[in-house]
């Protein structure tokens, strides 16, 4: 127990729950004896260990009770995971949300050079300026490629392009899917980009489909739902200071290539953890496996794989003991006497089959 500030606990406070172990007996005059602090010092550091559950405050006994270590740190390292899911999943629907607001900021100013957005109809229109758009790159590519293993043809275009920014110096960064790592394809040419200097990395899900040259100019889809409808160009520097900072945020949780899938203190892969999120957010099968870029045949067999791990016989009953356990960081995973938790993540995750 040398350096516990990720678990909440400064030096003085780690000192004094040291003390309380080794000493059990001692009250607050002894150990800011021992330790020469000032009384109020320690009682200040009992109360912050108390709200960590690590102590237990003066009861009948008269006396502060430290908590077994191990079983105080790991409750309050699951708490912290509880925490961590909670904020990862309202990163999640703002990345979704800055999504929204991009594509109706474009359909409102249309093609405007003051607003430094352009809307580009068509796909073939796309294809020209996004090869246009990484011919004139200097210094950086960063992409976000959606939509699970790439096509042939994708991959085989965009192989000319990549090598000769590649060799211009350009630094090119691309996060892809987890599912792609199942491509044999894909993954080889992920392999070729690496070899040349090129980076990728994978995450669960992305929010849109983008590439963003030099800092400067971003190309998005009008409709992340459906690429059909076209692409937006853009220049401002605000809304490219935004999706900048979105990319680095994927970036920095995205996993490198060959790095193999982790699991959670609760036994899930991301992958596992985004479908459960994504079902009980309310989308559907059909939509998650979009997200997720896989089939509608994975998604269904991961959540079967999920519920026979949870010995669940129905979606709903599954969707209970999600929540109970706190797989999602609605509630500590720490089992409940009675499964009292929201009753929405239940039903969406039991709604959502079709």
């Amino acid at each position: 127990m040398r350096d516990h500030q990720p678990f909440g606990l400064d030096a003085v406070a780690e000192s004094v729950y040291r003390v309380l172990l080794l000493h059990p007996d001692s009250g607050p005059p002894q150990i800011a004896e021992r330790l020469a602090l000032a009384e109020d010092s320690v009682l200040g550091s009992l109360e912050r260990l108390a709200d960590l559950a690590l102590v237990r405050p003066p009861g009948t006994t008269g006396r502060w009770r430290a908590v077994n270590p191990e079983a105080g740190l790991a409750a309050l390292l699951a708490r912290q995971e509880a925490d961590a899911a909670r904020r990862q999943s309202e990163l999640e629907r703002s990345r979704g949300a800055l999504a929204g607001l991009i594509a109706e900021y474009a359909l409102v100013h249309q093609s405007s050079s003051a607003s430094g957005v352009e809307v580009i109809s068509g796909l073939q229109d796309v294809r020209d300026r996004l090869e246009q758009l990484a011919a004139d790159a200097v210094a950086e590519v960063l992409s976000f490629a959606p939509g699970g293993p790439q096509p042939a043809a994708v991959m085989a275009a965009s192989r000319e392009l990549d090598l000769q920014s590649l060799r211009r110096g350009v630094r090119m960064r691309t996060v892809y899917l987890d599912s792609v790592r199942n491509d044999q394809a894909t993954v080889q040419y992920a392999e070729w980009l690496n070899e040349l200097g090129g980076t990728v990395r994978t995450v669960p899900a992305l929010p849109l489909r983008m590439i963003i040259a030099d800092g400067s100019t971003a190309v998005v889809p009008l409709d992340p739902d459906d690429p059909g409808k076209g692409a937006v160009l853009l220049r401002s520097p605000g809304i490219l200071a935004a999706l900048c900072a979105l990319f680095e945020q994927v970036w920095t949780r995205a996993r490198p290539l060959g790095e193999a899938a982790q699991r959670d203190t609760h036994g899930l892969t991301d992958q596992e953890r985004q479908l459960l999120q994504l079902l009980a957010d309310g989308l559907t099968d059909e939509r998650a496996a979009q997200r997720l870029g896989v089939s509608l045949r994975t998604v269904r067999r991961m959540m079967s794989a999920l519920m026979t791990r949870m010995d669940s016989r129905s979606r709903f009953q599954a969707g209970i003991k999600v929540a109970a356990l706190g797989w999602l960081g609605d509630t500590p995973p720490t089992a409940p006497t009675a499964p009292h938790t929201d009753i929405t993540t239940p039903k969406r995750i039991a709604e959502n089959s079709h």
